[in-house]
């Protein structure tokens, strides 16, 4: 006797993919989260290739991922892929400090974000 399957997070034309404890703060990742939003998955690695932000190579490689989670475990097409939704949590946050004038204690705080993308397929429009 097998164990019953867990239903599916995501519809059946979607995939998704989560990148855990990502070095920066989520408003920081929001940003590039925002910048691929709605945007068919092509451009959107296009757009993290070039990107001058540090943290849009963590993003990407969470992209590719679903990606590759689209095409291998959910056999969806990729060239009908858009990323359909990318938000950012919260994670941890590493306190730190450092001593400051007259016996003072100036906190550093180091926080952690983790990133879900999920990519959809659609058909497109002739």
């Amino acid at each position: 006797m097998a164990k019953a399957q867990n239903p599916r997070r995501v519809a059946d034309n979607e995939a998704m993919a989560k990148a855990r404890m990502l070095r920066t703060s989520p408003q920081k990742l929001n940003l590039v989260a925002a910048m691929i939003r709605g945007k068919k998955v092509e451009k959107a690695l296009a757009d993290l290739t070039f990107s001058k932000k540090r943290i849009a190579e963590d993003v990407k490689k969470c992209l590719q991922s679903a990606i590759a989670n689209a095409e291998n475990n959910h056999n969806l097409d990729v060239d009908e892929l858009v990323v359909a939704e990318a938000y950012v949590g919260k994670n941890l946050v590493m306190k730190r400090g450092r001593p400051r004038a007259r016996g003072r204690f100036g906190r550093i705080v180091k926080p952690f974000s983790e990133l879900t993308i999920k990519v959809r397929q659609v058909e497109e429009q002739a």
